[in-house]
């Protein structure tokens, strides 16, 4: 008697992504996507993008971690001075199921749609806009860029850990621009990485201060 052969099955928590690594996983339904992002729960590190049927998991570096949270720290000190409301979603999860699309940026800003997600706990982009603005660290992953672009997310920033490279939705595509619309008066591509080699040696509170102060000195001008 031929024996009856079963597909394994293993909880995601036991996955071991080490940091810096990413895994990826096909024909992977929009159900079991949903129930993965349940089973996970709230505050894990992992990152996750889903895009028709392709599952990718992240597990960003510390430094990554990092470097996300300042270039956020950047982003809240430019709209404080620029007297600018703003919601901060962070890493929640973006998705559409029509769009079999779903992705976990390392950051997001509501700016010019803030009042349409203000005081909200969570997102429905089948209603919510897409956020206007989504950061992503060391994204080397084409899936994450696609999907980003699929959503309708307006303006992408995309930091390796050098280069900060900005992208503009312009009819269904990104294209790379050196000026963000959120942020027209500051030349981003250059003064975000320069406070972020700052940090390094001053350390973060002493970089966050440096660069309002800068923030200050051009709007004075």
């Amino acid at each position: 008697m031929k024996a009856e052969t079963k597909p394994a099955v293993f909880e995601l928590k036991q996955l071991i992504v080490p940091p810096g690594n990413r895994v990826e996983f096909k024909n992977i339904s929009w159900e079991m996507f949903e129930n993965i992002l349940s089973s996970l729960g709230e505050g894990y590190a992992a990152r996750l993008a889903y895009d028709n049927g392709t599952l990718e998991i992240r597990m960003p570096l510390p430094k990554h971690e990092r470097a996300k949270g300042i270039i956020g720290d950047f982003i809240k000190v430019l709209l404080e001075e620029l007297s600018i409301d703003c919601e901060n979603f962070c890493s929640t999860t973006l998705k559409r199921q029509d769009m079999q699309s779903g992705v976990e940026p390392d950051d997001s800003f509501y700016i010019q749609n803030e009042s349409a997600v203000r005081g909200k706990m969570t997102l429905d982009l089948n209603e919510d806009p897409p956020p206007d603005l989504a950061i992503a660290v060391d994204n080397t992953s084409k899936t994450g860029f696609n999907i980003y672009q699929a959503l309708g997310v307006p303006e992408l920033w995309i930091y390796d850990g050098q280069l900060l490279q900005i992208y503009l939705l312009q009819n269904g595509k990104y294209i790379e621009s050196n000026i963000s619309p959120n942020f027209p008066e500051f030349s981003m591509t250059e003064v975000i990485p320069q406070y972020l080699e700052m940090s390094k040696a001053a350390g973060r509170s002493a970089a966050i201060r440096a660069f309002r102060a800068w923030v200050r000195e051009q709007l004075k001008q």
